[in-house]
């Protein structure tokens, strides 16, 4: 029985989800998962590589010994301010005798699109084709059996910085884990909580973690827009310490125990810390909170405004991610950006979901899920593989095309 494997390398916890086919519903069911305190990424990205390789490993153990099933390999996701989505467009002439585009075809006019300037530190890491166009015929999502003379596709292209994706393969290969595949964050999250309706109708997804908040637009089933947005729930922990002069400790456990977004149900916040009783006014506390999450909502807006969607998605705003468990965000969403907003939901997984049926473990399910669903195209001409050749077919889920590294 072939198992999947996500590994969700975030900036304070690292987590691993082991899952297999269930033989009778046919459903992705968990059967282990593992995670460790990671000290050595900042904002997403790896500084310590020794410090994330160790967390890797204690996590994958950990996933190993519940599972009982060796790990040797996962789909790893990639994440930190570094990491940029550009849209882009190939075009092509179609020379064949009878004009009938083929699969040869699709991949010519996708290579077509990632050839654009970029810095030598920077690669193309995903490709996402959001349609074809053929001789003027605009909104076509596969053009292959179709006839003509002049094919366009226009893409989404993610890039990253290239010493950044060596640290987290060297962090990798330390640990002794093969990366299958490299995906965004915000990729798995939204594989793990949108159903099709959403995915068709235009949402966008909030991951918002320890250091960064993953950023995707999925409209008409594919991908449209994807950030790293440098906000997340340290920050939040920061301003609290400084706010309230006290321990970041404290800081912390004030978040986590007391804060929140709505109207508060008392007005001290009490924290014990060795044998030592902390109290804080609870309006120090909102208002502190409630300034950066507004902060990290204008972010997200603008992006929204960027590509012309502020207040025009009908799927809405579906959070996840640890800071999505702070009590009101989904109403301040809805406040700050004028969408349906709503935490996400684990969709169609089975299980050991006791522990993963939580926010913080949504990216992790879902490079399980994608772990499952991106398979080697066996014929090697897909119209998915990158630029040194690797093709994979998405077989079920998020977007017909994928392109992975």
């Amino acid at each position: 029985m072939a198992h999947f494997i996500g590994l969700d390398v975030g900036t304070s916890t690292v987590r691993c989800v082991v899952g297999m086919i269930d033989t009778n519903d046919g459903k992705p069911s968990i059967i282990g998962h593992g995670s460790a305190p990671n000290v050595g990424v900042r904002k997403g990205a790896v500084v310590h590589v020794d410090d994330v390789t160790e967390a890797i490993v204690q996590a994958v153990t950990e996933a190993e010994r519940i599972s009982g099933t060796q790990i040797n390999r996962a789909t790893v996701n990639v994440n930190g301010s570094h990491v940029e989505g550009i849209d882009s467009k190939g075009v092509i002439a179609i020379s064949a005798a009878n004009r009938e585009i083929g699969p040869d075809d699709r991949l010519r006019v996708e290579e077509a699109a990632t050839v654009i300037k970029m810095p030598p530190n920077r690669e193309i890491i995903q490709f996402f084709a959001k349609n074809y166009s053929l001789d003027g015929q605009r909104n076509i999502k596969d053009p292959v059996g179709m006839h003509g003379v002049r094919l366009e596709v226009d893409a989404h292209l993610v890039t990253a910085a290239s010493p950044n994706m060596r640290n987290l393969d060297m962090a990798l290969e330390r640990a002794q884990i093969i990366p299958t595949h490299h995906t965004l964050s915000s990729l798995a999250s939204a594989e793990a909580v949108l159903g099709r309706q959403q995915k068709e109708a235009g949402t966008v997804v909030l991951d918002i973690g320890a250091g960064t908040t993953n950023f995707i637009v999925i409209e008409d089933g594919e991908v449209q827009h994807v950030a790293v947005l440098p906000i997340g729930g340290t920050h939040i922990t920061n301003d609290l310490a400084i706010g309230l002069k006290t321990e970041l400790d404290i800081a912390e456990r004030v978040k986590v125990e007391h804060a929140t977004l709505g109207v508060a149900k008392r007005t001290t916040a009490i924290v014990r810390h060795n044998d030592q009783d902390h109290h804080f006014t609870m309006d120090d506390v909102n208002m502190i909170v409630e300034a950066r999450v507004d902060e990290l909502f204008e972010y997200v807006n603008k992006e929204l405004i960027k590509i012309r969607r502020a207040r025009k998605l009908p799927g809405g705003v579906v959070l996840t991610g640890g800071t999505a468990k702070l009590p009101g965000i989904a109403d301040f969403a809805r406040e700050q950006l004028q969408l349906p907003a709503r935490i996400g939901k684990l969709q169609s997984v089975t299980g050991l979901i006791d522990t993963v049926d939580d926010p913080s473990y949504t990216t992790v399910v879902g490079l399980m899920l994608l772990d499952m669903l991106l398979l080697p195209d066996p014929g090697g001409v897909a119209g998915h593989g990158n630029p040194n050749g690797k093709a994979f077919r998405l077989v079920d889920g998020l977007l017909s095309r994928f392109r992975s590294k």
